[in-house]
């Protein structure tokens, strides 16, 4: 390495110029430092053996011309370096030792080791997490300006109030949905940083989604609506379930790929600007998680055909785990049923059953449809299906 320090003293910078290049050569290098200032040989000479280098040629010149070898402390800091990975070149196991350090980073040897529970990339790896991050940084929007808030509406009291309960039922979905992916983000090695990003961004999503759903809830009313023991208990299993893929199954393919239905059915109906733009906005933040889901499983599943039943069966200890709630509360089926409908007219109300039936029939559908392209057959499919929670998520 080659060092000038033109006319620059030793002691006012040309020290930490000195400094800062020997720490960088390698144990192999050597720096060549040369200079102009009159008594840099005195003051570099006096340096070298403060700081343990060795002095292999030293004319005072002027011009300086002198060659150091670094010194053991410099030397043993590269004694069992190692790359983490390659830039582009994703590990199957990254040590421990790795810890914090960028993919591709040269890491000191003595780093210390961090214990992430998710250090294998078979279970967490997708190819599509970059572009999928790319896509959700470029898509994220801004609550304040998305959504009309300043639009005039009235709605009737009972439509108003329907609303409510089914925001009000929306923002604790999603809290569960942010949860999930956060647990497991601390969990995951910062060498599968694609994923990393990801989950970070969709847990950000999920919390614009409840202060978007909240203040919806509170547009023109002071309180909320109804939180059930039986919709915690089934967002519980959620929160509660230690594995990550099949989190990722519960959560994003079967959960929050339902939620699409239900997002769509609300933007549809919506009997105000508002609540459309909130569902239309949140149902196209929740298409990228399901497909992260898919994305994520699907090359999971073909490193690990085992992890089919493994599904299955979480799928069947769920069911069994809930089969004594009422799944989805009252309050928010008939909220759904009259948000359709619009009014507690008789025929409206045809129309608002119609409507959901419709809406269920598409959940069960699209549901199969997904866990078709994970591999799973028919019969598989349709009893997955049929067993997921009736609180939706």
């Amino acid at each position: 390495m080659q060092l000038d320090l033109g006319d620059l003293t030793f002691a006012r910078g040309g020290a930490l110029l000195v400094r800062r290049a020997i720490l960088r050569c390698l144990p192999e290098e050597t720096l060549a430092v040369t200079g102009r200032a009159s008594d840099l040989a005195i003051d570099l000479r006096a340096w070298c053996r403060g700081e343990g280098h060795t002095l292999l040629r030293c004319e005072a010149g002027p011009p300086l011309d002198a060659v150091i070898a670094a010194g053991p402390a410099v030397r043993q800091r590269w004694q069992g370096a190692e790359r983490a990975g390659g830039m582009d070149t994703i590990h199957p196991h990254p040590p421990r030792r790795w810890g914090l350090a960028a993919r591709g980073a040269l890491v000191e040897a003595g780093t210390p080791e961090f214990r992430f529970a998710l250090d294998d990339k078979l279970p967490v790896w997708s190819e599509d997490a970059a572009r999928l991050y790319a896509q959700a940084a470029a898509a994220q929007w801004d609550p304040a300006t998305a959504v009309p808030w300043d639009t005039p509406f009235e709605l009737p009291d009972e439509v108003e109030d329907a609303v409510v309960q089914v925001m009000t039922y929306l923002i604790e979905n999603e809290t569960a949905a942010l949860v999930v992916p956060s647990r497991f983000l601390a969990q995951l090695h910062p060498h599968f940083k694609e994923v990393m990003q990801l989950l970070a961004i969709q847990a950000a999503d999920e919390a614009r989604h409840i202060e978007v759903f909240t203040r919806r809830a509170m547009l023109k009313r002071s309180q909320l609506g109804l939180s059930t023991a039986g919709g915690q208990a089934s967002l519980q299993t959620l929160v509660e379930e230690p594995d990550f893929a099949i989190a990722t199954f519960l959560l994003s393919v079967l959960g929050e790929g339902t939620f699409l239905s239900l997002l769509w059915f609300l933007q549809h109906y919506a009997p105000d600007p508002v609540t459309a733009a909130v569902c239309r906005l949140a149902a196209q933040d929740e298409s990228r998680h399901v497909a992260f889901g898919m994305s994520h499983l699907r090359s999971h599943l073909a490193g690990e055909p085992a992890l089919a039943a493994k599904l299955m069966n979480a799928v069947h200890k769920r069911h069994d785990a809930l089969r004594h709630t009422a799944g989805l509360n009252a309050e928010v089926f008939d909220a759904l049923v009259l948000m359709a409908a619009g009014s507690w007219d008789p025929e409206d109300l045809a129309f608002g059953y119609d409507a959901m039936d419709a809406l269920l029939a598409d959940m069960h559908t699209q549901r199969i449809r997904r866990m078709l392209k994970l591999g799973f057959d028919e019969a598989q499919a349709e009893e997955m299906s049929s067993l997921h929670t009736r609180n939706f998520m």
